[in-house]
């Protein structure tokens, strides 16, 4: 279920990435609201804006609720790729390009924004819903780009040994290497943990791990559901273990070095390109064309800056 970002996220200035040593360093997610939906949003804090070119990550759920209870009405996006995956439920994808695609546990929605896409999310079966969407930030190279939509209803697993298992959402995890599209070189998998090992990692990247279900504990350090354990560089293997079944997200990536400004559902480099996008969603430009919904057009005022400049 996508954002929005807020000032509580996140600072209203462009930063670029800014990777730590490798000592673990432990934060905790915040609640947000997105929609009829709690979350807990582990990305974007202030002192950590991005994993490599992770910005974002809101874990709702799990929660059982009928069909209809949740869903987020068309909204706009630039220069982000949305990655949703379902841990239980059923959602459906809507967007501007005519995608119509339920998502369901296991499987992947990879959108990519670009120069403008619209889409919704409606939540379509009753039951357990638990789901975590995340965004990384498109390159200078891409963000301009044409928006695009692609769904994997498989996805590779790498087997970790003593009962646990890696599935690669992005990128590579070992021999593992996931079709889905990335544009800059990161990574994300989820890990369904059952005792002690050791995920292959890529020495370049930063790392973090998100618990979302049981207790991890890295290096001696226990993360507990919904807390974030930033790794930095430097790690060819990740020392993950449990005493029980623990589930969790592993995200990782060269770091980011181009600035990221973030408001709402936007991801960009400077304010202007911002108020842009929202004066072109408020006045429904050709930019933005409204998908075929059952849920109404989702808006927000202006950004805080435009009326303190005003």
């Amino acid at each position: 279920m996508s954002g929005p970002v807020t000032a509580e996220d996140a600072d209203l200035s462009a930063s670029a990435s800014s990777p730590a040593s490798a000592e673990v360093e432990i934060t905790e997610s915040r609640l947000s609201q997105v929609g009829a939906l709690s979350v807990r949003r582990a990305l974007p804090q202030r002192q950590r804006r991005t994993v490599g070119a992770w910005c974002f990550l809101d874990h709702g759920g799990p929660v059982e609720a009928p069909a209809g209870a949740f869903g987020i009405g068309p909204h706009p996006h630039i220069g982000l790729q949305t990655v949703t995956w379902i841990l239980s439920g059923e959602l459906l994808h809507r967007d501007s390009l005519g995608s119509e695609q339920p998502i369901r546990a296991g499987q992947l929605n990879l959108m990519t924004a670009g120069h403008g896409i619209v889409h919704a999310e409606e939540h379509i079966r009753g039951g357990v819903v638990n789901v975590v969407q995340l965004w990384v930030a498109q390159p200078d190279a891409t963000r301009e780009g044409r928006p695009a939509f692609e769904h994997h209803a498989e996805l590779p697993q790498l087997d970790l040994g003593r009962g646990s298992r890696a599935t690669v959402l992005v990128g590579s995890v070992g021999d593992a290497r996931s079709r889905a599209r990335r544009d800059t070189d990161h990574v994300g998998a989820e890990v369904v943990l059952r005792s002690k090992v050791e995920v292959p990692a890529d020495p370049a990247y930063e790392h973090a791990v998100i618990a979302l279900e049981g207790v991890v504990e890295i290096e001696g350090k226990a993360l507990m559901a919904d807390q974030v354990a930033y790794l930095g560089t430097g790690r060819e293997t990740i020392p993950l273990k449990s005493r029980g079944l623990a589930r969790l997200i592993l995200l990782g990536g060269v770091p980011f070095q181009e600035p990221v400004l973030m408001w709402w559902n936007y991801v960009a480099r400077t304010r202007d390109e911002i108020i842009g996008a929202h004066n072109d969603w408020s006045g429904r430009s050709e930019r933005f064309k409204l998908p075929d919904s059952s849920l109404p057009p989702t808006d927000v005022g202006p950004p805080p800056w435009s009326l303190r400049n005003g």
